[in-house]
């Protein structure tokens, strides 16, 4: 009988692990980390934090054409029981998003002291690094040096009409830059500016990547992108420069936007997800991504004095902006874009 005991019960836990494997159960990871950061430079520095730490990390990354919405739509539909303990997005207005919904936990981070106050939640709830300008990318043997554009407002030159490109606005830093211009702006500028953008025939892409390329290989005269991405192009001998755009003193300024990180509310992992976060917020970390072909601007003050491949807030004259303000205008801005530019 004590045998049959046995494998009786051997026999009820082989079925128990085939229902478990069924339900598709796995070994459980040692962290899970949504990265929105594009995976050809993200990748190389989540390997070193394994090699260097052991611990194993789950990455889940998204497409140029959604980006970080769809990466912060399935945290908030995995809100009731989280999967993400570290949420690595390649902009802040989605990060601020999951904030307002009481999705992000809160961890003074020992690195904190090292970055500005604007670039960091005061409660601890994210974390702004490794940033990125948004600028213009110019075909320079389409447009002659003398007509080349200054401001983000010459997208709509008549003269430019049908040759200039952006990314849609309701994604990753182009979705940033929309809510940031109408916390500045107001709604009557702002919507004038974007309906001048309609009115232009400026074309809409799928993402900054291919605003960039468009304009490299001479499909558009001039765009709307952000630096690592024109960057990419400069490296490859495309004839191309990148424009800081409104960078004089009586102008709006060149808007800068940080890469976020933030650790998930109650999710699985905690004590690795801590370990990370200060991991990413190294000065050593943020060089290596200055260094790469996505040239990311520094923003720790211990990489102050370090070469950079682009300008930066201390060289070029910076937006003034409340990401907090532009967060909260994010519903309203959403629908107006929509209904101006259809998509």
């Amino acid at each position: 009988m004590r045998r049959h005991h046995t494998c009786y019960t051997a026999y009820v836990l082989a079925c128990l692990m085939l229902v478990l494997q069924g339900c598709g159960v796995q070994e459980e990871a040692q962290l899970v980390a949504y990265v929105a950061h594009d995976s050809e430079f993200s990748q190389p520095i989540l390997d070193d934090f394994e090699q260097e730490t052991g611990i194993e990390i789950q990455k889940k990354f998204d497409t140029e054409s959604t980006k970080t919405v769809g990466l912060a739509n399935a945290i908030i539909g995995e809100a009731n029981r989280p999967r993400c303990d570290v949420f690595w997005n390649n902009e802040i207005l989605n990060t601020l998003r999951l904030q307002r919904q009481g999705l992000l936990a809160a961890y003074v981070s020992p690195q904190s002291e090292n970055y500005p106050e604007m670039f960091q939640s005061p409660d601890g709830l994210w974390y702004g690094f490794a940033a990125r300008a948004r600028i213009l990318i110019v075909n320079t043997d389409l447009v002659p040096a003398s007509e080349r554009p200054t401001s983000i407002r010459d997208l709509a030159r008549p003269e430019f009409q049908g040759r200039c490109g952006i990314a849609k606005p309701l994604f990753g830093t182009t979705a940033t830059h929309a809510a940031c211009l109408f916390a500045a702006w107001g709604d009557v500028e702002a919507k004038a500016f974007f309906r001048s953008l309609r009115d232009n025939d400026v074309k809409v892409m799928a993402g900054n990547k291919q605003v960039a390329m468009a304009v490299a290989e001479g499909e558009l005269a001039f765009g709307l992108t952000d630096t690592d991405d024109a960057m990419v192009a400069i490296s490859r001998g495309y004839p191309v420069e990148i424009v800081y755009p409104d960078r004089e003193p009586d102008q709006l300024g060149t808007l800068f936007i940080p890469n976020t990180l933030a650790i998930m509310k109650d999710c699985p992992h905690p004590e690795a997800a801590r370990t990370l976060v200060d991991y990413l917020l190294q000065a050593d970390v943020e060089a290596k991504l200055a260094a790469s072909a996505s040239a990311q601007i520094p923003l720790n003050r211990g990489n102050a004095e370090i070469e950079v491949q682009v300008e930066t807030p201390r060289t070029v004259h910076a937006m003034d902006v409340d990401f907090n303000a532009a967060a909260e205008r994010w519903d309203e801005v959403a629908g107006f874009i929509r209904e101006t530019f259809g998509t």
